[in-house]
């Protein structure tokens, strides 16, 4: 029976007590070759170390790979959470970059209306000086046109006035 595996030999076991006649007046106990069973439990008790020594080296070989498969998705979850929290830094920078460009759009548009304004009023100024002084300039031509006309107008009738007095020489 050496060659069987423990399984067998304890199904083995299972089908003797099965089989086995029953006591008179016990119908709980029955009767069994001592030596038959004696002989398979021995034998169980020699595979038993080997199969519990394969059985702790599976469990043992289980427990190292779910080890290794925990301490590997603890660094792919610790890689997820870095890469997960570069993104957000990442989109805290865009964000606030973003903002700042449209603070700087609208304060460089603020400055070009008021720029704009301010060259706008500048020139409104300069224009309404300009517009006084030709006013001014105009006014003396008009006011010089008028004393022009009144001397012109005395020496004619000055002249029509006057006798004609031939100079001789």
């Amino acid at each position: 029976m050496s060659s069987s595996n423990i399984e067998d030999i304890i199904g083995s076991l299972y089908d003797m007590v099965q089989d086995a006649r029953t006591m008179p007046l016990a119908a709980d106990k029955c009767i069994l070759e001592r030596d038959r069973v004696l002989d398979m439990l021995d034998e169980v008790i020699a595979q038993m170390p080997g199969e519990l020594k394969q059985a702790r080296t599976i469990v043992e070989s289980r427990n190292d790979l779910i080890n290794q498969a925990r301490r590997e998705a603890e660094g792919v979850l610790r890689q997820a959470q870095e890469q997960a929290a570069q993104l957000v830094t990442k989109e805290a920078i865009y964000e606030e970059a973003r903002k700042r460009s449209e603070e700087l759009v609208a304060q460089t548009q603020n400055r070009i209306d008021q720029l704009r304004k301010a060259g706008n009023e500048y020139m409104d100024a300069q224009l309404k000086e300009t517009e006084e002084t030709i006013a001014k300039a105009l006014n003396e031509v008009r006011d010089t046109r008028v004393k022009f006309r009144t001397v012109t107008e005395a020496q004619e009738q000055q002249r029509k006035a006057a006798p004609n007095v031939d100079v001789e020489m």
